[in-house]
């Protein structure tokens, strides 16, 4: 159900990427828009411990399956299915937007393998990006770079640092081995028996209890707790998302099963 959402070279919604220059792209703007269809199918969406508070709201949070687990916003408990997108991907209802979604279509990346810099980059497959009459330039001019292109950058920075402080955040939930294969059953009117789901990982409650107490003072004070509560405080959730598919008809169908 909740597998990390890559592909096996470009992250997820990017079909190809680019680095930004003024040379190549001195005529360039990005503009907004009013639909993403890329989002449409996509159920579960990467976020950040930064995130947590905010998006506990509205999804459950949740970690990808295997030995490098993402956390997840859960827009939907079914592949292909969001709750809060329609068909042409515009928002249906005022939810939080990850901020994965926000800064697509661009990234910092690392353009040689054994560097450390990093570089914005851009998919130049979006419609956000290009040479438009209207939007906001990226480069003036003289090839400076404009207050929107910086930014651009400072929104991808922070996104960096946010991805670091959360794989310290996965890495603290590891090295105390709190994390486990997570289950949820749900009982839909009209049926004996209930869908469950499984494929993603929780937090095992029994052995947060069993955490030492200096440890969980710790916690407390860095605010690694705070973010363990707010992941188990969403999980209820999972019920509220399985009742919008049910009205809007994409909820499961048939002898109620397993869902991986």
């Amino acid at each position: 159900m909740a597998s990390a959402p890559q592909q096996p070279q470009l992250p997820l919604f990017y079909n190809d990427l680019m680095p930004l220059n003024s040379q190549d792209h001195r005529n360039y703007r990005t503009r907004t828009i009013d639909a993403a269809p890329w989002l449409a199918k996509a159920h579960a969406l990467p976020i950040t411990v930064d995130e947590f508070v905010q998006a506990q709201r509205d999804f459950p949070i949740v970690f990808s399956s295997g030995e490098n687990p993402l956390p997840l916003a859960l827009m939907g408990l079914n592949e292909g299915v969001n709750t809060f997108v329609d068909a042409q991907g515009k928002v249906n209802d005022p939810v939080y937007l990850p901020a994965y979604i926000r800064r697509y279509p661009f990234m910092l990346a690392r353009l040689k393998q054994e560097g450390d810099e990093l570089s914005l980059c851009f998919d130049p497959t979006s419609d956000v990006i290009g040479e438009f009459d209207d939007g906001e330039r990226l480069f003036d001019d003289n090839g400076q770079t404009t207050d929107a292109t910086k930014r651009v950058l400072e929104f991808c920075q922070h996104f960096e640092q946010a991805a670091q402080r959360t794989q310290a955040f996965i890495g603290e939930l590891k090295q105390a081995d709190l994390l486990m294969d997570g289950e949820v059953s749900i009982q839909q009117e009209g049926h004996d028996q209930p869908f469950v789901y499984r494929g993603f990982q929780m937090v095992n409650q029994e052995k947060l209890q069993d955490v030492a107490a200096d440890k969980i003072e710790q916690w407390n004070r860095n605010g690694l707790l705070a973010l363990i509560h707010a992941h188990l405080f969403s999980l209820d959730l999972m019920r509220a998302i399985f009742a919008r598919q049910v009205k809007q008809g994409t909820a499961p169908t048939g002898a109620p099963r397993s869902v991986n």
